[in-house]
């Protein structure tokens, strides 16, 4: 996987001028473009979109200190008009690109290099479980998607389950955990920008089928996942969690992401700050490189 991100850093400097396509991406990395990005956004603490925009920035710089004019750095880099190009370069650096091309400012934003830092002997606890094929049924809604703190919009979601509703989840819930489930998926394509929604479900995993009208079902097919349990102070300590599964364990682990739901689960049974979760993500044998 190391091998493959800095490959993949290696194509977008070649290529800072053109389009990144999500084909590029699927090609170089061996992943699902989707999955991709939500990785690289772990490990690197930026989006890929950012990092492109970035890196274009920083090589923008650069020709106008060579004096090149505005408006050819603009549409060498995409930028579609100057105002559009002037806007983002200041809000990267401070500065105009006029002001750069008269005072020969330079700001600069070096090519990411991928490697394995070990840090502090903190081992992850994981366990790998070939799960059947269940569903998953509850009540779901469009939220905004947001990366930490406590989402308000899933909090209004589980609020707005009726007694009626909850009985008859509890009725279907013939699964471990037998504790209610967070789902997510239908990503909108801003997710790795903090920007549009996704759906979220909360609901129970069974074996039945919903026959219920004021409930929803989603069918996950049988796949292998990773576990990994975490207790500590909520939301932070399984936000983090999933941080470094995706940045840590996932790029090391032979493994690869499966194209389905994130799904998590909380017993909010005891302290706020000793909360037992877990965090679930569907993997495969990551494909053999060559």
């Amino acid at each position: 996987m190391l091998e493959s991100l800095n490959r993949l850093m290696d194509h977008i400097d070649q290529h800072l001028t053109e389009d990144i396509t999500s084909q590029d991406v699927t090609r170089i990395v061996g992943v699902s473009d989707y999955h991709f990005r939500r990785m690289f956004s772990y490990m690197a603490g930026m989006t890929l979109n950012e990092y492109i925009r970035n890196r274009r920035l920083s090589e923008a710089n650069k020709d106008l200190i060579h004096v090149k004019s505005v408006t050819d750095v603009a549409f060498t880099y995409g930028y579609q008009s100057i105002d559009g190009f002037s806007r983002a370069f200041r809000d990267w650096c401070g500065f105009l690109p006029s002001e750069v091309i008269k005072n020969k400012i330079q700001k600069s934003f070096p090519k990411f290099t991928f490697f394995i830092d070990i840090k502090g002997g903190i081992s992850m606890e994981f366990k790998l479980e070939q799960k059947p094929t269940f569903n998953v049924v509850g009540v779901s809604k469009r939220v905004p998607i947001q990366f930490e703190g406590v989402n308000n919009s899933i909090v209004e979601l589980a609020q707005s389950i009726t007694e009626q509703q909850r009985s008859e989840m509890h009725q279907l819930a013939d699964l471990y955990p037998h504790q209610v489930l967070n789902v997510s998926y239908e990503f909108d394509e801003g997710y790795l920008n903090e920007q549009g929604s996704l759906t979220h479900m909360i609901g129970f995993a069974t074996m039945q089928d919903n026959p219920y009208e004021d409930l929803e079902q989603i069918t996950i097919k049988s796949n292998l996942w990773a576990v990994f349990p975490n207790t500590g102070p909520f939301p932070e300590t399984l936000q983090e969690t999933m941080a470094k599964t995706y940045a840590e364990w996932l790029p090391t682990s032979g493994y690869e992401l499966a194209d389905l739901p994130s799904i998590s689960f909380t017993k909010h049974d005891g302290p706020s700050d000793n909360v037992y979760s877990e965090v679930w993500v569907a993997i495969k044998e990551k494909k053999s490189q060559g």
